[in-house]
């Protein structure tokens, strides 16, 4: 499995970026999926986490009731809805695959996509 992050960019405060996670290869079907954030100088963030079926989802607490993940198996893809976005949300943003769930602490992840960097400005 080979994970392509993409649709990151430069959004102004209280706008929406929907992050694509695309796999090539392997059966992206099976994996559960963790989304992950970076900013500079600090640690990686868990931020959603979404099963294998897309039937159980979980969000941290700093993105809860903005953020939404899904994912099309069909298409080997995942997302990640990002809504009134806030410049604290400027990070390099990763999506990872699990071959059990997902895990917060980063645990566990067999495959990390390159990251896409999203630059909210205020």
């Amino acid at each position: 499995v080979q994970l392509q992050a993409s649709g990151g960019g430069l959004v102004q405060a209280g706008g929406s970026l929907l992050l694509s996670c695309l796999s090539s290869g392997g059966t992206f079907s099976t994996y559960g999926l963790g989304w992950f954030r970076q900013a500079p100088g600090t640690e990686r963030e868990f931020i959603a986490g979404l099963s294998a079926d897309g039937s159980w989802k979980y969000y941290a607490t700093s993105v809860k009731g903005r953020f939404t993940v899904s994912r099309d198996n069909d298409k080997n893809t995942a997302y990640l809805q990002m809504n009134g976005l806030k410049p604290e949300d400027t990070a390099v943003y990763y999506c990872a695959a699990h071959p059990h769930g997902f895990d917060m602490g980063g645990v566990g992840y067999e495959y990390w996509g390159q990251g896409t960097l999203v630059t909210v400005s205020s």
